[in-house]
């Protein structure tokens, strides 16, 4: 056979060892000899079945389960698949059957290890959000299920009042899943990149002044809002600058111990080129700084009353879709200020 420069090999992030038609180890890059343990020679000359130690979980070995020179003579891959090492970690493995022809004699393999942690972590976050998804719905179903089967069940043992009460609660947590629906439907397409906008002219004094007028009922304490006249006409998807306008609003009030003030202005902040900023400031305690980024994970929540931890993640990925941004900072007397920034995105045919 040709001779192969394995140095390729030498920065691959994976650990990687090959044997020759022999079996025997010809070469191993030094993530493998980091991973093993081993000196810079250790492990060339050894036969693959000892370089490879890893077994199942009932003690079968990965070289006696795999064959990697025996078997059907038109393989040419080994599916990667999980194994043990003798100290118990879990490791992915797959290799490479190089052969001169088609149905030839194996000349070489080349063996890719890696830890499996990283791929653990991932199924395990899968799983949490799955159960969570799973939690969240079943609570508003839970009563939607009871209510209507009660009702159904013993509809003339309830005076009208009764029967009223239930509808509406029942009405109530249809409401509830169908806006969880929305909001874990929205967070899939974010997570997915596939989140679309309807861009078109954006006010984003006018859709602040819409937000308050249907959301400041709520307000048990007077606010200020300080809106300038000479704020710039931006381009985006004026429904999800609604969304996020709502939530970061009603997040104020309900979590923030209240609305203290909202502020539309263009920006002044150096650190932005034009562009429409919207600060946000509570009266409550305020975020730590090493909480202000677990804010935007998905499911975070604190403090009782919180909703489905999705509402900041969607208002990030809206905001970062319009290719604006947003954090989260001490407001001046105390409280959040959280300030959201969005450019004008006027299109190219406007400007000409």
């Amino acid at each position: 056979m040709e001779t192969v420069d394995h140095s390729v090999f030498d920065d691959h992030p994976d650990g990687v060892i090959i044997a020759g038609p022999d079996g025997l180890v010809e070469y191993v890059n030094p993530r493998i000899v980091a991973m093993a343990r081993a000196r810079d020679d250790e492990m060339l000359g050894m036969h693959l079945s000892v370089a490879v130690p890893f077994d199942d979980l009932n003690g079968n070995s990965w070289y006696d389960s795999t064959h990697p020179y025996d078997g059907l003579d038109i393989r040419t891959r080994l599916s990667e698949s999980s194994w043990w090492s003798p100290k118990g970690s879990e490791y992915l493995i797959t290799a490479s059957l190089v052969r001169d022809r088609r149905g030839g004699p194996v000349q070489r393999v080349v063996v890719s290890v890696r830890n499996a942690r990283i791929r653990n972590q991932a199924d395990r976050e899968r799983s949490d959000l799955v159960a969570t998804v799973a939690h969240e719905l079943r609570s508003p179903l839970t009563g939607i299920k009871g209510f209507t089967s009660t009702l159904l069940t013993k509809w003339d043992k309830f005076s009208e009042q009764q029967r009223q009460l239930m509808l509406e609660t029942v009405d109530s947590d249809a409401d509830r899943l169908s806006r969880l629906i929305t909001e874990l439907l929205d967070a899939a397409r974010i997570d997915a990149g596939r989140l679309t906008l309807k861009r078109g002219p954006v006010r984003l004094d006018e859709v602040v002044r819409h937000v308050l007028t249907n959301v400041s009922g709520g307000a048990t304490d007077p606010f200020e809002v300080t809106i300038t006249d000479d704020v710039d006409l931006i381009w985006g998807d004026s429904d999800r600058i609604h969304q996020v306008v709502t939530n970061l609003v009603e997040n104020a009030m309900r979590h923030g111990f209240g609305l203290r003030e909202i502020v539309v202005q263009n920006t002044r902040d150096p650190a932005f080129v034009g562009g429409v900023s919207l600060q946000i400031h509570d009266n409550g305690p305020g975020i730590p700084e090493e909480m202000r980024q677990r804010v935007f994970s998905r499911f975070w929540r604190a403090g009782p009353g919180a909703g489905s931890g999705l509402g900041m993640y969607i208002v990030r990925g809206i905001v970062e879709e319009h290719g604006g941004a947003i954090d989260i900072r001490d407001a001046e007397g105390g409280g959040a200020q959280i300030r959201v920034w969005f450019p004008i995105n006027e299109p190219a045919s406007m400007s000409d």
